[in-house]
């Protein structure tokens, strides 16, 4: 009876310790027993004094508040042109047999893909990936105003990876960009790579362009390198310059493990005169002048970047280009190139740079004769070449 008493005594001098702390507190929110022994005082609030102004101000950055405009006012520009692509493969059901029906068809599967695009004329032309559109059942191009409209195919380059679609709509107005002189592409220079990773419309990453083609050879197709970031969904999409002109068409990530999908820091671009020439052919095609070209010529030449000089009294170019090596059962292989050799001019043409001489060697015709003019041992000779199909690049 008397354990009763002190339990119910302790528990009257704990209620009434509560209540006249409550009434101490003045209805201070957030103040509790805690806060009492640690000895803070009822209304003592943590202290946030938020700064007056930034660090710095645009005078202390011009530079880089010219950039930051600059950057915004390009993007701007260049995002109205940029499509995406999407795709829809139908493909067949798989047939089996049926103890009671025989052979049954299962129902088509429908496989969605997705890519980007360039408007690249004011009637709604469009350059993207061949890989994007490539066996296809239907191809639906979304502008950047959110506007979806179907598409066909007018033409496609596959070992060139380039392919050029057709927006159908009586619209004359769409915003078009231009094609650059990839020839002039820099080491180091700013771009941007825009268009839908991951079904993200309207994305827009800048970097450099960190290498061009590591090898000088017909034997493959030469990429631009960059470090802009570059995603599946990406693919199509446009590499601008400053001056918002495409450099070059987005095409695939470096992927040193095959697990990792996401981007590493290595894009690959195909160069715009490589697109623009294979558009060019597609549009004359288009009009009935001709057929799209569906091979590239090769020779199996590996130059050195750097051009040679040549004595302009042997009544030849001032420019050639040194032959390094050349691929096993190549056509100048078999045609009596030899790695050392000059090559100073193709069918009786010069050229500016080894570059130029291998675009010109992939714009020739498999299965023709070329002429190439070389400097050998201190003479001039002319060496007759049968022109081979470029095999695919690795």
């Amino acid at each position: 009876m008397d354990t009763l008493r002190r339990l119910l005594f302790a528990l009257a001098v704990f209620l009434t310790a509560s209540a006249a702390f409550s009434l101490w507190r003045g209805g201070q929110p957030g103040y509790g027993l805690m806060n009492f022994l640690r000895g803070e005082k009822p209304g003592q609030e943590a202290a946030f004094t938020a700064p007056p102004a930034p660090r710095l101000n645009l005078d202390d950055v011009k530079v880089l508040s010219l950039m930051n405009d600059e950057f915004a006012r390009l993007s701007a520009a260049v995002l109205p042109s940029v499509v995406s692509v999407t795709t829809k493969t139908v493909r067949r059901g798989q047939t089996a047999w049926h103890p009671f029906f025989g052979l049954v068809s299962g129902r088509p599967q429908v496989i969605p893909g997705l890519g980007s695009g360039a408007i690249i004329s004011k009637e709604g032309h469009v350059v993207t990936n061949y890989h994007v559109i490539a066996d296809v059942s239907e191809v639906m191009v979304t502008t950047n105003d959110n506007k979806k409209h179907p598409a066909r195919i007018l033409g496609a380059h596959r070992e060139r990876d380039i392919a050029l679609l057709k927006i159908e709509s009586d619209r004359r107005d769409f915003p078009a960009l231009t094609f650059a002189n990839s020839d002039q592409a820099k080491v180091g220079q700013i771009v941007f790579a825009v268009g839908n990773p991951f079904g993200l419309s309207g994305t827009v990453t800048q970097g450099i362009i960190s290498a061009r083609d590591r090898h000088l050879s017909d034997s493959q197709m030469d990429y631009l390198q960059t470090d802009t970031v570059i995603n599946p969904g990406n693919s199509g999409g446009p590499l601008v310059n400053i001056r918002g002109e495409i450099i070059g068409v987005n095409v695939a990530i470096y992927r040193g493990d095959e697990n990792v999908r996401a981007w590493q820091g290595v894009g690959l671009a195909v160069p715009a005169n490589d697109a623009r020439s294979v558009v060019d052919a597609i549009i004359v095609q288009s009009k009935g002048g001709g057929q799209t070209p569906q091979g590239v010529g090769y020779l199996g030449l590996e130059l050195s970047s750097d051009a040679v000089a040549i004595d302009a009294r042997l009544g030849t170019s001032r420019v050639g280009a040194f032959v390094t090596d050349l691929d096993p059962s190549s056509p100048a292989l078999a045609a009596g190139i030899v790695p050392g050799d000059v090559i100073t001019a193709l069918n009786g043409r010069p050229f500016g740079t080894p570059r130029e001489l291998l675009a010109a060697i992939r714009q020739l015709v498999p299965g023709q004769q070329a002429n190439l003019t070389v400097f050998r041992e201190g003479r001039l000779v002319e060496v007759p070449v049968m022109v081979g199909q470029r095999p695919d690049a690795p």
